[in-house]
């Protein structure tokens, strides 16, 4: 397939390039350039007008209680979503599988519609859980990256004891690992040293959260006389998820052993639990991811979330903060965290595409390309996303 007269986000700088042709062979981008012509018998589109742009990462997802959608919607942070005794967890475990999903479904979809076209999935439930993401999004034009976890937690009489994983537990971790892509733990409150050393151990993408809300830190430091984030790094994870509270310190570490960071702003906002300092994240050298969280309290919409990040932290901070820096973080910064194959356009990566519509009512004049991506784009200015090399959704 030639692509022909497009503008394009190129590359790990996501240059503008206001005009050029991109050839597209199997699943993957093969060349970029204005001297491309026409092969015997190749499908060629004229995408004069389109903006082509790299398909987005939602880096953290929790995407199994989407049939809770705004249940308790002013309920605080732990009677919504502790990993025990939250009342996500009584949804989850009282729902039909064929309901849970139908509606994981309709949220993979509604990814789609809006450019995303890989998540990164923290999936509850165990082996089972991990079967039914995999049966929902099967034939979905979209990537899951699936992180599994086992049913199983300490206390904090187990943790300051440090109790180590049951050889029960370490059999079903086994497993599941040979059936998803990698593990998502719950948080280093809920696990003793010794069993977050044990995670590190796992050759498999390792994630988890930290320091989501100051109460999560402080019970940390109540029970082990450590941050949140100096705990969760024994489970070595390849990333963080929220990190809101982590000190410049926190940070500072989390850079050094290489830890990206995945920032949730807007679920941090509709939870009260404060905007993470994506700026200071920057500035200790973190590679910053977005997600958008819990399905039940967040629509999954990478617009809305670069457009909230954005506006709030440069009001809270009052810092100007270019808009292609947010921009990275859902597509080159994704890449740099899962693999250069995803999250950009550039020769040998996925053809993950979107196809904005420049002339849309709401971006035209397009000044500036990362500024009209970022606060002014929206599903409906979307003309076509493109999946693996596969026209996924629209038309051109």
């Amino acid at each position: 397939m030639l692509i022909r007269n497009v503008s394009l986000l190129y590359g790990k700088e996501l240059d503008y390039i206001v005009s050029t042709n991109v050839r597209i062979s199997g699943k993957q981008i093969d060349a970029v350039g204005n001297g491309l012509t026409s092969r015997s018998k190749e499908q060629v589109i004229d995408c004069e007008g389109l903006l082509m742009m790299p398909g987005f990462v939602n880096s953290h997802t929790h995407i199994g209680d989407s049939i809770g959608k705004d249940v308790g919607i002013n309920s605080d942070v732990e009677s919504k979503i502790h990993p025990v005794s939250g009342f996500k967890q009584r949804i989850l475990k009282n729902s039909q599988a064929s309901h849970l999903t139908n509606f994981i479904k309709n949220s993979c979809i509604s990814m789609v519609r809006k450019g995303i076209t890989t998540f990164v999935d923290f999936r509850e439930g165990g082996l089972e859980g991990v079967h039914l993401l995999k049966n929902a999004s099967s034939h979905i034009p979209i990537r899951p990256i699936i992180l599994g976890r086992i049913n199983y937690y300490q206390d904090s009489k187990l943790i300051k004891k440090d109790v180590s994983l049951p050889d029960s537990q370490k059999s079903d971790l086994a497993v599941l690992l040979k059936n998803c892509n990698g593990l998502g733990i719950s948080g280093p409150n809920e696990f003793s040293d010794s069993v977050l050393k044990f995670f590190a151990k796992q050759k498999a993408m390792r994630a988890i959260h930290s320091a989501e809300t100051s109460e999560s830190n402080n019970i940390s430091k109540r029970t082990t006389k450590k941050t949140e984030t100096q705990r969760a790094l024994l489970a070595k994870p390849d990333l963080m998820v929220h990190m809101t509270y982590a000190s410049k310190s926190d940070l500072l570490l989390a850079a050094r052993n290489k830890t990206n960071v995945v920032v949730c702003p807007r679920a941090n906002g509709a939870l009260a639990e404060g905007i993470p300092d994506v700026n200071l994240m920057m500035k200790a050298g973190c590679n910053v991811t977005i997600g958008t969280d819990n399905v039940m309290i967040n629509s999954p919409d990478m617009f809305r979330e670069m457009d909230y990040l954005w506006k709030v932290s440069m009001g809270i901070h009052k810092i100007r903060m270019p808009p292609k820096s947010i921009l990275k973080m859902v597509t080159v910064n994704a890449a740099n965290m899962l693999g250069n194959k995803i999250g950009v356009i550039q020769r040998n990566s996925f053809a993950d595409c979107i196809f904005v519509e420049k002339h849309s009512i709401d971006l035209e004049p397009m000044h500036n390309p990362y500024a009209a991506i970022v606060h002014r784009a929206s599903e409906n200015t979307i003309r076509a996303v493109m999946f693996e090399g596969e026209l996924a959704y629209g038309k051109f």
